[in-house]
């Protein structure tokens, strides 16, 4: 018996969907941020993945690149008190972090698979 082909699928595109990096359709998340044992569509073991902390930290650096230039802008423009300085980019900072590190894990469990480091059983 032959083993199902799936085509090849876009890491990036996989990843920020949150599907299963080998058929792109299953689910990859069983939690926020907690893996499914396997795919409910290929079979796919995800036991094994380990994104480890690069999820995180890029989502720091993107984060970073991307609020301190507006806090410095609005601090420029508008010159508001620290109390809302505090309090508006510690909002804006959680709700980031929060909306980027699924997708970004997703990313990199996707590209994992696609450089090998996930076994697809073949």
């Amino acid at each position: 018996m032959t083993d199902p082909f799936y085509p090849p699928q876009s890491p990036i595109a996989t990843g920020l969907a949150c599907r299963c990096p080998r058929c792109g359709q299953g689910r990859l998340f069983s939690g926020y941020l907690e893996l499914v044992e396997h795919c409910d569509i290929c079979d796919l073991d995800l036991r094994d993945s380990d994104s480890g902390d690069g999820p995180a930290v890029f989502v720091i650096f993107a984060l970073g690149f991307i609020v301190v230039p507006i806090a410095l802008w609005v601090e420029a423009r508008f010159q508001p008190p620290l109390w809302l300085h505090a309090v508006l980019w510690s909002i804006m900072i959680l709700g980031g972090a929060l909306a980027l590190l699924r997708p970004f894990k997703g990313v990199m469990v996707a590209l994992q698979y696609k450089h090998r480091g996930i076994s697809d059983g073949s």
